[in-house]
């Protein structure tokens, strides 16, 4: 694919991204990659043990190896296309690797919901929508901070790293970094079952948003300027607080956002990012959706300036 071509292609996946959002399950890859991580699990002998480790490494060996097939099946088939039908349909599956429509359309329905006093409902979409921790006693504050957290977080790794994928290794990269994130979020659990056979997927995981983490965190810093924050407060929160996630990489994004808005956004019994940063409220989820914007449209910006510069 030709430099221009790459940046074409990025730039066409967002704008479908931001026009249409996500096409149905039975049409996306994304929902491909979890029926397969659920195909090849149902197939597997699970001990519960440290044998399991070995397991999920081949599970994921499996998984990469599907995914990456199809996606040289995909760049052979598009090498034969007509230029203009080529890109679009590099452009549709590379889309398919992020969703800021999706992400932002959930933060606004939570937002909606709070606005309107119906935390029931707010819980419901934040449960269904964002987090698998239960949300049943969460508060207005404690909703509203989950959902921050959640936007930080998934910009992060649902948005910022696969245009950082695609930039180094194409639209065959941004699927294979969305097969590792999708199988850690299904496996990275410390339960029973997935305590080691999701030991691998997790660490690959971790070492696949390393530095996406930090990418964005940084271009946080530049969007609080644009929304009329203190980006210097943002990056002394994130120096300050970022250590406090179990994650590695969470902490970057996450305390990130809690300085841009000047907010506290506290787990119960597991971290408190900014103590010192007043409760949330609903409000301040329409300026993480526009904190979001602007870090993703910043990535955009990067990716094609920076994508296909050592592609012929």
């Amino acid at each position: 694919m030709k430099r221009s071509d790459s940046s074409l292609v990025l730039l066409l996946a967002v704008a479908i991204d931001v026009i249409f959002g996500d096409p149905p399950n039975e049409w996306h890859p994304v929902a491909w990659m979890g029926t397969l991580i659920s195909n090849l699990k149902e197939r597997i002998n699970i001990t519960q043990t440290d044998a399991d480790l070995g397991t999920g490494m081949g599970l994921m060996a499996a998984g990469l190896g599907t995914v990456g097939l199809a996606a040289t099946i995909v760049a052979w088939v598009t090498r034969y296309l007509p230029r203009p039908l080529a890109i679009l349909v590099n452009a549709a599956v590379l889309k398919s690797t992020f969703s800021a429509h999706g992400l932002d359309s959930a933060a606004k329905q939570i937002q909606t919901a709070i606005l309107q006093s119906d935390l029931a409902e707010a819980r419901r979409l934040l449960s269904w929508h964002l987090v698998s921790r239960n949300t049943d006693t969460l508060n207005e504050h404690q909703l509203c901070a989950a959902t921050i957290e959640s936007v930080a977080e998934n910009t992060s790794d649902g948005i910022v790293a696969p245009l950082f994928y695609y930039t180094l290794f194409g639209v065959p990269g941004a699927l294979l970094y969305r097969f590792c994130n999708t199988a850690d979020a299904m496996l990275g659990y410390r339960d029973a079952e997935r305590e080691w056979l999701g030991k691998f997927p997790a660490k690959l995981d971790d070492v696949l948003n390393w530095l996406p983490a930090r990418l964005t965190a940084a271009l946080m810093v530049l969007g609080a300027r644009l929304i009329g924050k203190s980006p210097e407060r943002t990056l002394a929160v994130i120096q300050d607080n970022h250590q406090q996630t179990d994650s590695p990489n969470a902490g970057y994004p996450m305390s990130a956002a809690a300085g841009a808005l000047d907010v506290s956004l506290e787990k119960i019994g597991q971290y408190n990012l900014y103590p010192e940063g007043r409760q949330p409220v609903a409000e301040d989820l329409a300026e993480a959706r526009k904190l979001m914007w602007l870090t993703v449209g910043a990535a955009t910006l990067l990716s094609a300036v920076l994508s296909g510069r050592n592609r012929k």
